[in-house]
């Protein structure tokens, strides 16, 4: 391993290891944000390094020599300051340079002049004008020559150069103001994901032969037995096996409301036992439980930068060695034009444009705003994967969404059993349970739950899952089919029954070749369900149903739910022809889905959005967008948040460019002060940060 660790800044076309600026690095360390800035900052290299040196728990434990060192440039080791440390230095700055100006004009001194009068004016000026200088020099030696700091160090030197002194002080001491209020608007914006961040316990409470033992939560093996006490939160999802309890899951889906599960559902990491001591056998790694991914996600959501982001980035690295130049030409070019040239006159346009030009308030309130963007969603259980996704979403025309999961329970109960005669009717039943274990269906648990336990002592061969069509096995040498009637046709097995006279969903059975009958099948729509495609089309936006159900049963629940475009036998493929349709038109496609065969369409889809509560691994993993809950009236609220994030990052650009074209114009013409360009800069950068810690707020 190299010994070099520089911190390198990088950004991509795509958005991926976009480094911050230096004034943002300064910042977010100063807002005790590191563990989220430092994934999407620092270099590939830099990542390996850190997770090469990653301790068993999964906590990132590195030693004083694998922390970045002191020459980088914004060193992410430091600890989130209090908010009195962060406004110390401005209260010594301000306090020094009050009574400077009592001196100079309310009680004026005969002392207080010439090398005094100075000296007393730079003590005002270093508490607050150190940081910037040394901040500006790292940036330089990193060959960063035109940052924030370079630029309000060279404007606030060359107040002191020509005289000004007070002006000096006042915009360094605004400036520094400025960023704490900056740095304190990351904090909150940041605390939502921060607190996530901390959602998984380090040790465990196991049973070993019926004694508690504490161990690491990254040492348990699977089939281990969890005891968890009321209050504790769970590290490792797994099945319950205590006869009942009754959990807080608001860390992974936002809805405080407790939870109450039976023997042998699924509980996740991160939720609280609520009241009584609860059994739970491990089914999941620490490393792959649905709480790790969660982290990986939002830790990796900062990498992904929306293309408005990307844009002033990089305008801001143009932008501002432009506006030096310019300031060096306002200072020296009139000098061959004007009759009465007075280098200090000029100097003091070129200084007021110079500190006007700081793009602050572009380059800290539009991250800022996608962040609390990515904060409120996570607050409310929607997980995007980056601030890109937010601006997709925004622009989204076309929901597609799969049927059962999604818009249903995705909890099916066995209505009717429908077999022939001529078959034993135990046999089969027997053997439709016992293939139906192969499966992860709903429907596969719909019939567990109907028959009962399979039959292990029953033993098929050649059992395989056929995409689209259901299942194919055989049993004493006879082929047995289970499926939908596609599957029939596939194997060219006749049948005596219309399934379009049923509304349900149908299970066909076949066995040696022949048709042995059907059990229907009924699921239940979401309660929010209609809700949901009522404010979709309140937001303007169309909705299509895709299923690879019977077209009977989805028309009826897209009937009942109040959307018109429903499709229904698809098979994974048609599902993805049906999406390329749409964007065919040039039109923006967001697929909803939660099962295996959906990861393909939502991979194709422009935003991808995953039922994560029910969801299969592959499809959150493909998704962009991960709703915890299962609620489909996230959906809506996921596409709100994303139009008022972007209209928040669209205000800030527009103020921030309005006012500071304005003024300088001003401040090139000589109508300007050193304290209009204090608010060009200042000003308009606290007004950008408000705006954007709006979201935050907001209800949705």
């Amino acid at each position: 391993m190299s010994n070099n660790k520089l911190h390198i800044h990088t950004y991509d076309e795509n958005g991926n290891q976009l480094c911050c600026t230096p004034q943002e690095g300064k910042i977010y360390k100063d807002a005790g944000a590191k563990v989220l800035i430092e994934d999407s900052c620092c270099s590939i290299t830099d990542k390996a390094y850190r997770s090469a040196k990653k301790s068993p728990s999964g906590s990132k434990k590195l030693s004083e020599d694998d922390e970045h060192t002191e020459d980088d440039g914004h060193d992410h080791s430091a600890q989130g300051k209090s908010t009195f440390q962060l406004f110390l230095p401005a209260i010594i700055s301000f306090v020094i340079l009050m009574v400077g100006l009592a001196m100079d004009y309310l009680i004026p001194q005969s002392w207080f002049k010439d090398w005094v009068r100075i000296g007393w004016y730079a003590a005002a000026y270093l508490p607050v004008g150190l940081p910037v200088l040394k901040e500006a020099f790292e940036s330089i030696r990193k060959g960063d020559v035109f940052s924030e700091f370079f630029l309000m160090s060279i404007a606030t030197i060359g107040a002191f150069a020509i005289g000004e002194y007070p002006e000096g002080v006042a915009v360094m001491l605004f400036y520094s103001v400025g960023e704490v209020f900056q740095t304190l608007a990351v904090q909150r914006a940041k605390g939502n994901i921060a607190e996530l961040l901390d959602q998984r316990p380090d040790e465990v409470t196991i049973l070993v032969d019926n004694r508690p033992q504490t161990v690491k939560a990254a040492d348990v093996a699977l089939e281990s037995v969890i005891q968890l006490k009321p209050g504790e939160k769970l590290a490792l999802d797994g099945i319950l096996i205590s006869d009942s309890a009754s959990f807080n899951t608001s860390a992974l889906t936002g809805e405080s409301k407790p939870d109450t599960k039976q023997k042998n559902d699924a509980v996740l990491a991160g939720m609280i036992n609520l009241n009584t001591v609860a059994q739970v056998k491990v089914n999941t790694l620490y490393s792959d439980s649905k709480l790790s991914k969660i982290l990986e996600l939002v830790q990796n959501a900062t990498a992904q930068k929306a293309p408005t982001e990307l844009f002033i980035r990089k305008f801001a690295r143009i932008y501002t060695p432009i506006v030096v130049f310019l300031a060096v030409a306002i200072c020296l070019a009139p000098y061959f034009f004007v009759d009465e040239y007075i280098f200090r006159d000029w100097l003091y346009r070129a200084l007021i444009f110079l500190v006007i030009s700081c793009p602050c308030a572009l380059v800290i309130s539009i991250p800022l705003g996608y962040f609390g963007g990515i904060g409120a969603a996570s607050r409310n259980g929607i997980l995007f994967k980056g601030s890109n996704f937010l601006d997709a979403l925004a622009e989204v025309k076309n929901v597609v969404m799969d049927k059962t999961g999604t818009m249903t329970e995705g909890v099916f109960k066995v209505q009717t059993v429908n077999l022939k005669p001529q078959f034993d009717r135990e046999l089969i039943l027997k053997l439709v349970n016992v293939i139906e274990n192969s499966s992860t269906h709903p429907v596969a648990t719909a019939i567990h739950e109907h028959l009962g336990e399979p039959d292990h002592t029953v033993i098929l061969d050649n059992v395989e899952e056929i995409a689209g069509h259901g299942l194919k096995g055989s049993y004493q040498g006879k082929e047995l089919l289970v499926g939908n009637f596609k599957l029939m046709d596939k194997f060219n097995v006749q049948y005596d029954v219309n399934p379009n006279d049923i509304v349900e969903t149908i299970i066909a059975v076949a066995y040696d070749e022949k048709f042995a009958g059907y059990l229907t099948i009924a699921d239940s729509i979401k309660e929010d369900a209609a809700d949901t495609v009522q404010k979709l089309h309140s937001l303007g936006v169309k909705v299509t149903m895709l299923s690879g159900d019977k077209s009977t049963v989805v028309k009826a629940v897209a009937e009942k739910l109040g959307i018109t475009n429903a499709f229904g036998d698809l098979l994974p493929e048609d599902k993805v022809n049906k999406v390329k349709e749409i964007k065919a038109r040039n039109e923006t496609v967001a697929f909803v889905g939660d099962g295996v065969n959906d990861a393909p369409v939502v991979a194709l889809s422009d935003v991808g959005i995953a039922m994560g509560g029910l969801g299969s691994d592959a499809t959150i993993e493909t998704a962009d967008v991960v709703i915890q809950d299962d609620k489909p009236s996230k959906i809506p609220m996921a596409i709100n948040i994303g139009k008022q994030t972007k209209k928040i990052v669209w205000q800030n650009i527009a103020l921030a460019f309005g006012v500071k074209a304005v003024v300088l114009v001003l401040g090139a013409g000589g109508l300007a002060t050193m304290w209009e360009a204090v608010f060009a800069d200042v000003g308009v950068a606290l007004l950008a940060i408000l705006n954007a810690v709006r979201i935050q707020k907001m209800k949705f």
